[in-house]
């Protein structure tokens, strides 16, 4: 993986999936005043983030050109916090995007052999577009993309992602970010609206979560997520969520 890839880690712990689907049940849309039109400068992408389907908020006359489902590799994705309850990414502008949507758009309508894995490839790569434009413009309120969207603070939020059972202190995490302690920890606060270690604890119990959810031991989680006994990471689950892991997991299960 590149240096300070800012979306690379989040995504090999929670997995992407985008399948094609009808409008009624999509949260990724791609619409256009004119869905015959041939030219995709004016068509925009919807992403439904915060649940419910994309097609209750179209803009008033506009056409559904395609329409998937979003799966974003579990609840416990930190992406389906950080997004507001709706994105629009527009095309206008971005010639690589065009032409990504033309292929997908001419692949969905051809419907040839192998169509709806190329479709579902297509889709992810949109959807990866679409959180980069989301990072880059900065459109986010505090959370996890505004610290992204900082070139300094991205570094030390990519180390913590890529190492959570790392004993990070924050002097460690300022000199990824390249800034004195202070500094570090006012912006931090600022753009991630938590202190940098009580970020890294959310991304340990949230990955501990997952893990236990899919059927991982207790001792193991703890050993992984650098909690030098399980005695120690159930205090700190209890903490983060109010109960055990065991009984956390059972309730989760049942679900």
């Amino acid at each position: 993986m590149a240096p300070y890839d800012r979306l690379s880690a989040l995504m090999q712990h929670f997995q992407l999936e985008v399948r094609p689907c009808e409008a009624g049940e999509a949260d990724l849309i791609i619409c256009s005043r004119d869905a015959r039109a041939a030219d995709c400068g004016g068509m925009r992408v919807l992403l439904a983030a915060g649940g419910g389907a994309a097609a209750a908020r179209l803009p008033v006359g506009a056409e559904v050109c395609f329409a998937a489902r979003v799966g974003w590799g579990g609840a416990q994705n930190p992406l389906l916090q950080a997004l507001p309850p709706i994105v629009c990414y527009p095309l206008e502008g971005d010639a690589e995007a065009q032409a990504l949507v033309a292929v997908l758009l001419a692949e969905s309508a051809a419907r040839r052999c192998g169509a709806e894995s190329v479709l579902s490839r297509l889709c992810e790569v949109l959807l990866v577009r679409l959180l980069r434009h989301q990072i880059a413009e900065g459109a986010t309120e505090a959370g996890l993309l505004a610290g992204l969207a900082d070139a300094r603070l991205s570094r030390a939020i990519v180390a913590m992602h890529d190492q959570p059972a790392r004993q990070w202190r924050t002097e460690d995490l300022a000199r990824e970010a390249g800034l004195s302690v202070s500094r570090f920890a006012e912006l931090f606060a600022a753009r991630v609206g938590e202190t940098p270690m009580a970020y890294l604890r959310r991304w340990r119990m949230t990955l501990a979560r997952r893990d236990l959810a899919r059927g991982d031991r207790v001792e193991a989680v703890a050993r992984r997520y650098g909690y030098g006994s399980p005695e120690g990471f159930t205090r700190a689950y209890k903490r983060a969520y109010g109960r055990p892991p065991m009984a956390a997991r059972l309730a989760e299960r049942a679900a």
